[in-house]
């Protein structure tokens, strides 16, 4: 068939979504990207917050006028809201065909096959084990840097939050399997893996019975052709200091950190189910900072949360000033149906949500430029993402910047450089929330890292 595939949400949704193209093109299947020429449609959802739900309800619909209007004769819906929304969504959008839910969407193509023969069908396997992924993924994020999912599900039951419900408990991947994904994917071109999961701190502490990320960044540094290792959703209570070492010391790995902290006021905290206090988040910091001076720490906040009150929002205020983190996302609370704080009293009003929303992001703007100016006349590596022909100018991003959510390096050079290409580069200026500059060096960094992998040997 051909199939055009729509995958919403995270990146951890996308990394399932490849692995359904995986599995979908090893057996024959083509993907399209014209609604028009698709035969089956796959729709991976995101039911996190109420604008994910209601964008993956939009797509649904919309791709259900070309199930009865075209020539596609399957639309198959998979992800979070699915797994919570699963018979309704059979209920009440007659052209689905399939309701898939998020630890089953390895039957794929089980699915494909009953609606090829008109049957509906509802794949539901306990939030238990892991999905059987085919060993190739169909990587869609342009080929140089590629997302590894080390770990599924949740069990931290912050009060807003519904995953640990819509993806189970937390379930490591085998550090086998990882490696083996790992180095396919540089075969085929990767260079900087990104390390993603509900939490990836605690990796492997359910199947080998303690904390084993820094083992698994270690053997992932020693995979040729990978340039640089990025990790995401760190939770700040988790960093311990093994972790800490081989950040500082094993050069593949960027300088960077997410720790999505949420919220800064030990009562909010406290109410939000968080595991840290203020004081702990400051001495988390501190010592990231004091072993690894160049890290770029990254953090979300939620703000509006219910009883937060104008002082607490003052206090997150001050916080971030204080604090300066280099990247920083802001969300207004969304109530989610089922989780403990949809209950609370002292809901908050959206335009009080907003405004406070608007506030730091606007006092994180200045602490953003104020950054960047600081690093005016360094030089850094960056690698190629694209190419602005009237600004004459290559897109790249530096260790401190992950794809999709932080900012850019402008680079202004004569030379012809390819996506993906690795070059050193100097600050010549900066933007809010972007760096400018020109080129230093071209060179080939795969070259190098391959010939020192095996003299090492």
């Amino acid at each position: 068939m051909k199939i055009l595939f729509i995958s919403l949400g995270c990146d951890k949704n996308l990394v399932d979504s490849e692995h359904m193209l995986g599995k979908l093109s090893s057996r024959g299947h083509v993907v399209v990207d014209d609604e028009t020429e698709a035969e089956a449609i796959v729709v991976n959802t995101c039911a996190f917050i109420h604008d994910a739900k209601e964008e993956s309800v939009s797509n649904i619909l919309e791709m259900a006028e070309y199930r009865k209007d075209g020539k596609c004769r399957c639309l198959i819906v998979t992800g979070c809201l699915a797994e919570r929304y699963r018979q309704e969504i059979l209920d009440e959008i007659p052209e689905v065909d399939a309701v898939i839910g998020t630890n089953s969407y390895d039957e794929i193509l089980t699915a494909i096959e009953s609606c090829d023969q008109g049957e509906r069908s509802l794949i539901m396997k306990p939030l238990t084990g892991l999905p059987d992924n085919e060993k190739k993924r169909l990587m869609t994020t342009g080929g140089h840097y590629e997302y590894l999912k080390i770990a599924e599900g949740c069990e931290k039951h912050c009060t807003y939050c519904i995953i640990p419900k819509l993806r189970g408990k937390f379930r490591s991947v085998p550090m086998e399997e990882l490696l083996e994904e790992a180095t396919e994917m540089a075969s085929q071109g990767v260079r900087e893996l990104i390390l993603v999961a509900q939490e990836t701190t605690i990796y492997g502490k359910d199947i080998y019975g303690e904390k084993s990320l820094h083992i698994l960044l270690k053997k992932l540094c020693e995979i040729p052709g990978i340039r640089w290792i990025r990790v995401l959703y760190c939770y700040p209570e988790e960093i311990y200091p093994e972790l800490i070492q081989v950040m500082r010391d094993e050069p593949k790995i960027c300088h960077y950190l997410d720790l999505p902290i949420q919220h800064c006021n030990d009562t909010v905290l406290k109410r939000m189910g968080r595991r840290t206090t203020k004081q702990e988040l400051i001495d988390i910091i501190t010592e990231l900072r004091r072993q690894i001076p160049d890290i770029v720490l990254r953090t979300s906040l939620i703000t509006g949360f219910p009883g937060e009150t104008e002082e607490q929002h003052e206090e997150m205020m001050e916080f971030v000033d204080e604090i300066e983190f280099d990247r920083l996302g802001v969300f207004t609370y969304s109530p989610e149906e089922g989780t403990p704080a949809a209950e609370f009293p002292d809901q908050i009003d959206e335009e009080t949500k907003l405004d406070w929303q608007d506030e730091i992001l606007s006092l994180q703007q200045e602490v953003s430029y104020d950054n960047g100016t600081k690093r005016i006349g360094q030089e850094l590596d960056v690698v190629v993402e694209g190419y602005v022909p009237n600004e004459n100018a290559y897109v790249c991003r530096t260790y401190a910047d992950t794809p999709g959510v932080d900012g850019y390096f402008f680079l202004n050079t004569d030379e012809t450089l390819n996506s993906g290409d690795f070059v050193k580069a100097r600050v010549t200026g900066a933007e809010e929330y972007d760096l400018i500059g020109d080129l230093v060096e071209a060179y080939d960094m795969l070259e190098e890292e391959v010939a020192a992998y095996e003299k090492s040997k």
